[in-house]
């Protein structure tokens, strides 16, 4: 049976094509790099120019001390709870509490070390116990070779965790693409007034 010109010619472009997309898969596949990218943040919610503010006040789910049924409870359990009471509900930080941030990331841990970005972004206080948040942070570079570029990433950020990991989940300029990780910990940090935060980022992009 005879095979028409205009099937020839459709079987070959469908060939290049697939070649095409085959060897941009690769030559894509072969320049794919990891980047580290480490600095410290200064998380700062006091001082003449806070970076950080809470903009949505939330609420403690912890019940009071009249909420108790009146029943025989031990001397000691009850002294203690009232004071784990007291300390949560004075702290700064509560369940549904929005923070947005807008904090400097330099090489060094000092205030007077190199600027090589801001960190902008917001949390969520999403655990009625501790301080736990849902953290989304893009971090914005404007020194060095990565100068224009940013790094968003996003996750649960455990304050009580020596180390907090987080996903990397894209980027833009010279890491669009991104995915990796970034691990946050905590340099000298207060959770009334902030401070510093050491962060290591893996990009791959």
């Amino acid at each position: 049976m005879a095979v028409s010109l205009p099937s020839v010619f459709l079987a070959a472009a469908s060939v290049l094509a697939a070649a095409i997309y085959i060897r941009s898969n690769d030559s894509a596949a072969g320049t794919t790099t990891t980047t580290h990218l480490h600095f410290f943040m200064h998380d700062d919610y006091t001082g003449p120019r806070p970076t950080a503010a809470r903009v949505v006040s939330g609420r403690s789910l912890l019940p009071t001390a009249s909420s108790s049924d009146g029943g025989d409870i031990d001397n000691n359990a009850t002294a203690a709870g009232s004071a784990l009471l007291s300390r949560l509900l004075s702290s700064p930080r509560q369940f549904g509490d929005v923070v947005v941030l807008n904090n400097a990331l330099t090489e060094g841990p000092d205030g007077v070390s190199a600027r090589v970005g801001t960190a902008q972004g917001f949390a969520v206080r999403v655990s009625e116990g501790g301080i736990v948040s849902h953290l989304t942070m893009h971090m914005v570079l404007d020194a060095g070779e990565h100068r224009g570029s940013s790094v968003t990433a996003n996750g649960r950020i455990d304050m009580d965790a020596k180390v907090r990991e987080s996903v990397v989940i894209g980027g833009t300029g010279k890491f669009r693409f991104a995915r990796g990780y970034m691990l946050t910990r905590n340099y000298d940090y207060d959770l009334a007034r902030g401070g510093v935060v050491e962060i290591d980022v893996y990009v791959k992009h």
